[in-house]
C-alpha cells in the first residue's frame, strides 16, 4: 500500500487546540481529560458562534484562531428513529461539517487532527468483533446508513489528506457510550440512559413495574465517555498512523443484566417486564479494540462505577 511514512507527534501543552463540539457529551469529556493532563489553551465555539454547516463561518472562524491542534467531535447524532426518518439531514449536515472543519484545518496547517467517528461504521454483518479491517466489507445497517456514510466519508478524508498532502489526521471510532451530558430523552435516547431514566422515574413514582422492549437478549458493549476521553488524549499524543483506531471496553453485556444492574444501582424495588413483541436489534454488537491495547492504553471505568457515577451526577436533573 503506498501510504505516508508515520508523521512525527508534535502535541504540546501550550498548543491551542480547538475542540469542535465542545458543549456535547464527548466533546466536553475530551476538554475536561487535556486541562487534567495539563493542556492550558483550549477553545470551543458554540453553534450560535459558529455555524458548523456553513464554510464561510469555519474558514473565518479558523483565520481568526489559528488552532494548532483540532478534535472533531461535532455531529449531528440521534437515535434510531431520528437516523430513520430525517435521512437527509443526517448524511449532509455530517458531511458539511467534517468537510468544513477538515478542510479549513489542512488550509491553516493545523499540525494535527483527531476525528471521531462511530462504531455503526461497520458493516451489518460484519464479523464479530469488529476490527478496523472490516470497515466497507459489506452492506450497512440500513436505518443509520446516512450517518454511518457520512462518518466513513470523515475517516476516508481524514486518509486522503494524509496521502495526498502528509496532513497528521487520525481517527478513532467509539464504541456505545455513556456518562455525563449524555442524553435522557425517552424518545431518541440510547438503551443505557433510558434506562437510567426510566429506574428513576418508576422508584420516584413507586411503580409496581417498568417495561423494556425485547426479550433482553442481545449483547452490547458500553464505555464511560470520560475513558474515551482519556484514549483520546492518548492517541494525540502517542498514535500518528493512517488506520483509525477502534476504542471500546472490551466485553459485552446482556440487555437483560444491564438492566437489572441499573435496577439494582438506582433502587428500583419494582419488577422488570421484557416484551418479547418488541424488538430486539441486532444479537451482539462487539468492537475487537485489541489494536489500542497493544499500544498500552486500557479502559480505567468498570461499568458498574460508571452506571453509578453516571446516576449521581444526573438523577437531580430528573
Amino acid at each position: 500500500m503506498n501510504t505516508i511514512p508515520a508523521i512525527k507527534n508534535t502535541v504540546e501543552k501550550s498548543d491551542k487546540i480547538y475542540i469542535a463540539g465542545h458543549r456535547g457529551m464527548v466533546g466536553s469529556a475530551i476538554w475536561r481529560a487535556l486541562e487534567n493532563k495539563g493542556y492550558t489553551n483550549l477553545i470551543g465555539a458554540s453553534s450560535k458562534e459558529v455555524d458548523l454547516r456553513r464554510q464561510s463561518e469555519v474558514e473565518a472562524f479558523f483565520e481568526r484562531e489559528k488552532p494548532d491542534v483540532v478534535v472533531l467531535a461535532a455531529a449531528k447524532v440521534g437515535g434510531i428513529l431520528a437516523n430513520n426518518i430525517y435521512r437527509a439531514e443526517f448524511l449532509y449536515d455530517n458531511l458539511a461539517i467534517q468537510n468544513h472543519v477538515i478542510h479549513s484545518s489542512w488550509k491553516n496547517d493545523v499540525k494535527k487532527l483527531l476525528f471521531l467517528g462511530s462504531s455503526c461504521i461497520y458493516p451489518k454483518l460484519a464479523e464479530q468483533p469488529l476490527k478496523e479491517e472490516s470497515l466497507l466489507s459489506g452492506f450497512l445497517e440500513q436505518t443509520n446508513e446516512p450517518y454511518a456514510i457520512a462518518k466513513i466519508a470523515g475517516i476516508k478524508m481524514c486518509e486522503s489528506f494524509r496521502r495526498q498532502y502528509g496532513c497528521n489526521y487520525i481517527a478513532a471510532m467509539p464504541t456505545n457510550l455513556y456518562g455525563p451530558n449524555d442524553n435522557y430523552d425517552l424518545k431518541n435516547s440510547h438503551v443505557l440512559p433510558a434506562l437510567i431514566r426510566k429506574m428513576h422515574t418508576a422508584k420516584v413514582n413507586q411503580d409496581a413495574q417498568v417495561e423494556i422492549w425485547g426479550t433482553g437478549s442481545p449483547l452490547r458493549e458500553f464505555l464511560h465517555v470520560d475513558d474515551l476521553a482519556d484514549a483520546c488524549v492518548f492517541l494525540l499524543e502517542n498514535y500518528s498512523e493512517e488506520l483509525f483506531v477502534n476504542v471500546g471496553y472490551g466485553s459485552d453485556i446482556s440487555i437483560k443484566d444491564l438492566a437489572y444492574l441499573v435496577k439494582d444501582i438506582v433502587g428500583f424495588a419494582g419488577e422488570l417486564r421484557f416484551d418479547p413483541e418488541k424488538p430486539d436489534g441486532t444479537p451482539k454488537k462487539l468492537m475487537d479494540s485489541g489494536r489500542l491495547r497493544s499500544f498500552g492504553w486500557v479502559p480505567k471505568i468498570s461499568l458498574e462505577e460508571g452506571i453509578k457515577r453516571t446516576y449521581e451526577e444526573v438523577k437531580q436533573q430528573f
